[in-house]
């Protein structure tokens, strides 16, 4: 099911999470984008049928009227061009798909799936879902390992701000996401019955991770628990002012595949790369004006990335990811022997 969903080769096929904000800025201006609406069942297949170019679907079943429109109306804020709602609302075309009849399934011991910012720009060589990619490689490996294990769909919205002022990201607010995720867990648990949940993200907001944890507490369902997956990894990343889509997320999405890094840019472009980086210091200094955040990255010619891309080279992929996954199954041994809500962080320690 996710093979039709999750990428193995950049700037390929219709879903945008696996293109590059590079490649997506070569698009005709009046390029056309299909933003699905379906049933948290609706098969990947059914929505390749609807376009070229497609943003990850909203799922009916996590949403009263209410937020859905709340919701569409913040990704037409955002999407393709942030703050240009009428232009992007003549460029992105919104499908409702009836809901689907749920069918009955086995029951998973755990099902588990990330809710990472999927829609975010990460430079010029790693595909917008660079987040998504992560956390799944993370899930995947423990679905090979415990028992009653079920990778579910993700949730691809979450709360970014750096991302904006290049375009090609999307933003969904604190109080959206946790409406969304509470909808979405009450949904799938309802229609899957399983005995715990497991979410997980890569996203370095903890804005956005404690949107999630409050969503999980909002919601119907007790025996779950949640981890930052990068959380192990701050003294590869932060400490070495690597905060996104540089050194460490290059070689954790390498590790996963080749394929995923733009071969027009990765490695014989690195120095053109690093030269398109911006600090931390100056990221938080520019947060709180996105306007200005803007014009200085057009000045200075960023390209997204804060971090040190130059990084990549003193870095271990396999331990790395060997944190990762020890960390991740740490949580599913102690939720499935009662160790649940209770306690659960968005991620403390942080940059």
């Amino acid at each position: 099911m996710l093979d039709l969903y999750l990428p193995s080769q950049i700037n390929s096929g219709p879903w945008i999470t696996g293109w590059s904000l590079f490649e997506l800025r070569q698009l005709p201006a009046d390029a056309e984008f299909v933003l699905p609406i379906c049933s948290i069942g609706t098969p990947y297949e059914q929505l390749l049928e609807l376009g070229p170019r497609l943003l990850p679907p909203l799922f009916h079943e996590a949403m009263n009227p209410d937020l859905r429109e709340r919701i569409v109306a913040q990704i037409l804020r955002c999407f393709p061009t942030y703050g240009d709602d009428a232009g992007n609302a003549s460029q992105l075309r919104i499908v409702d798909l009836p809901p689907a009849r749920l069918e009955a399934v086995s029951v998973p011991r755990v099902l588990a799936f990330s809710v990472d910012t999927a829609v975010e720009e990460h430079g010029p060589h790693l595909p917008l879902g660079t987040d998504t990619i992560q956390s799944y490689s993370v899930l995947q490996a423990l679905a090979d390992t415990v028992d009653g294990f079920e990778v579910g769909r993700p949730l691809e919205y979450g709360h970014l701000t750096w991302g904006l002022p290049f375009g090609f990201s999307i933003d969904l607010t604190t109080d959206l996401l946790t409406e969304y995720v509470k909808g979405y867990v009450n949904a799938v648990t309802a229609w899957k019955r399983p005995e715990h949940v497991y979410v997980v993200d890569v996203h370095g907001s903890i804005i956005h991770r404690q949107a999630i944890v409050d969503g999980l507490r909002q919601s119907r369902f007790s025996s779950w628990a949640f981890r930052w997956l990068h959380e192990p990894l701050a003294e590869f990343a932060s400490e070495r002012g690597d905060q996104h889509a540089g050194g460490v997320e290059t070689i954790l999405v390498e590790r996963v595949d080749a394929g995923l890094l733009d071969q027009n840019w990765w490695p014989g472009r690195q120095q053109d790369i690093a030269a398109g980086c911006m600090t931390l210091e100056k990221a938080m200094e520019l947060t709180p004006n996105l306007a200005a955040f803007e014009s200085y990255a057009v000045d200075h010619g960023c390209n997204g990335i804060v971090g040190d891309i130059a990084n990549y080279h003193t870095l271990d992929a396999d331990l790395m990811f060997a944190r990762m996954l020890q960390i991740a199954t740490r949580d599913v041994e102690g939720l499935v022997d009662g160790q649940a809500a209770d306690g659960q962080q968005a991620g403390q320690n942080l940059w």
